[in-house]
């Protein structure tokens, strides 16, 4: 199974003149891998901004072959530990990022998160494998 970021989706979704080619050609090669593209709830909530109901987003989620996951207990408690190592790092934000909660449901699965917005990842998340652009 591989995580599918939002910034991927939206690429996709939004024909994004500088990163769609790069993000629907990641997409394929991950499912010519045969893993499962996964989102999760988090990611559900931020592609859905760019829709007038429900119905129109799921339908574009199931066009794009996801599956929708929720988040476990376990990786609400990591991205709590990654945001407490962000504010001692001098990170502003009051509440965790929206990638937090990506990162670690991903950590605690132990699957790679398809993006092209590595550096959150990398930094807080050392253990999980990214994808992105080189």
């Amino acid at each position: 199974m591989i995580f599918v970021d939002t910034n991927i989706l939206i690429d996709i979704a939004t024909g994004d003149l500088a990163w769609f080619e790069w993000s629907i050609g990641a997409l394929e090669a991950a499912r010519r891998e045969g893993a499962p593209l996964i989102i999760n709830a988090v990611i559900y909530a931020e592609f859905s901004l760019g829709f007038a109901s429900e119905s129109d987003c799921d339908a574009e989620i199931a066009r794009l072959g996801l599956v929708i996951l929720d988040v476990p207990k376990a990786a609400a408690f990591r991205a709590g530990v990654a945001f407490r190592a962000y504010r001692r790092s001098g990170g502003l934000k009051t509440s965790p990022l929206p990638d937090f909660f990506i990162g670690a449901h991903a950590s605690v699965l132990g699957a790679p998160i398809l993006t092209r917005d590595v550096a959150r990842y990398r930094t807080y998340f050392p253990e999980v494998k990214i994808v992105g652009p080189s």
